[in-house]
């Protein structure tokens, strides 16, 4: 299961009413992504799902030196794309982003790395990590976020079999189950030159068989560092982080047989060489892409660039709010839409619509006037396709 194959699955929303019980689970994303090494051709990502991805994501990235590769590959992907490399054509500065979206950019706010502030550290140290999860998703000021990911940096290959289950996949399900209106994204550790004999793949590999296993999304930082960008694999040679493999260096290998600006980029990579930092900012942008609804086994684009997809719900303006705010919908194709309100506890407080909506982009008012302070959950459901997210209304 990867790029080539991508499952999105259907969103899932359980009520079940009775006079004596009630049983009901707040409606949740769609998951089952696995982002690795053949998901590092930017060049398939349509611009329309580029914006999407901008428009609607709103991302919390807790990580410390290894992970920041994907940010520094990010940032570097600007210049390298506003000067046509690997012959992009798209608009200016289309793969910018920071921390709150300003500009038209992508709203990506990272962590505070070693220090105290928000998701500071990696996922490496437990229960810090999942505390931090919840407060910074508490916090008022991030009620727009819908997106959590983590990066490991040298501690998945000290985890023991049960240790990589208790204290990063099941508090990782535990969190999805507590906010299910955010996607949380998981994350494998960095190459450490130990092969795949070594106690690093095998916990890699667990992480990956249960993402592929459970659905989840997966960005799989570790295979990504096994192969060049011409899919040789370097994992049975012992590959490290810095792209170093018994016999070379795949990345500095194909660095000086390419040409800088056109086929790759220079960047600040910690820990590695420039192009494993390229490599990860294009799965990045997959990642993101596909989060917000772009699937390159059945994505369409008409001669105008407009992606044929799945419903998505923008995040609602102004949010937080008080007492309305304007929800906006895409649905690709004419058949009947409903939108409904639902509370944290998964009791269905107001249905904003139920009728036939016509392909396209469409916006309805939601007057939240004599409910009370709290998180909500819109529900979109088009034709037999769902999209979820979370809004707050704060008196």
């Amino acid at each position: 299961m990867n790029c080539s194959s991508i499952l999105t699955l259907r969103l899932t929303s359980l009520l079940v009413l009775g006079f004596t019980l009630l049983v009901c689970t707040a409606p949740v994303l769609a998951q089952g992504t696995i982002v690795d090494h053949t998901c590092t051709d930017v060049t398939e990502i349509p611009e329309s799902a580029i914006e999407t991805a901008k428009a609607d994501l709103h991302i919390g990235y807790g990580h410390t030196s290894h992970g920041s590769q994907l940010t520094t590959g990010m940032t570097g992907l600007v210049a390298f794309a506003n000067g046509g490399g690997l012959g992009l054509s798209h608009p200016t500065d289309i793969f910018a982003w920071n921390n709150g979206g300003t500009g038209g950019a992508l709203d990506l706010e990272e962590g505070d790395g070693y220090g105290t502030g928000w998701l500071d550290h990696d996922c490496g140290y437990y229960p810090n990590w999942v505390d931090e999860t919840e407060e910074y998703l508490d916090d008022p000021s991030h009620a727009d976020v819908n997106v959590i990911i983590w990066s490991w940096c040298g501690q998945v290959g000290s985890q023991t079999e049960q240790s990589m289950i208790d204290n990063y996949l099941a508090p990782m399900t535990q969190l999805e189950l507590d906010y299910p209106g955010v996607m949380f994204v998981y994350m494998t550790g960095h190459a450490d030159g130990s092969g795949e004999a070594g106690n690093l793949h095998l916990r890699n590999q667990q992480i990956r068989d249960y993402c592929i296993a459970n659905d989840k999304v997966l960005y799989d930082f570790y295979d990504i560092e096994c192969y060049d960008p011409d899919a040789e694999y370097f994992g049975d040679r012992f590959v490290d982080d810095g792209c170093y493999y018994t016999g070379g260096n795949w990345a500095i290998e194909w660095q000086d047989a390419h040409v800088e600006g056109v086929d790759w980029y220079s960047c600040s990579a910690a820990h590695t060489q420039p192009l494993n930092a390229n490599q990860k900012a294009y799965a990045c942008w997959w990642l993101w892409a596909a989060l917000a609804g772009w699937d390159p086994e059945t994505a369409v684009c008409d001669p105008g660039d407009e992606m044929v997809r799945r419903p998505v719900l923008r995040q609602n303006t102004p949010n937080p709010f008080n007492p309305t705010t304007t929800i906006r919908f895409t649905i690709s194709e004419t058949c009947d839409v409903t939108l409904r309100i639902y509370d944290v506890k998964g009791r269905l407080v107001d249905t904003l619509a139920e009728r036939e909506y016509s392909h396209g982009s469409h916006s309805v008012s939601f007057d939240a006037d004599g409910l009370p302070s709290g998180m909500y959950f819109c529900e979109l459901a088009a034709g037999r396709q769902t999209d979820v997210m979370k809004m707050v209304l704060l008196k």
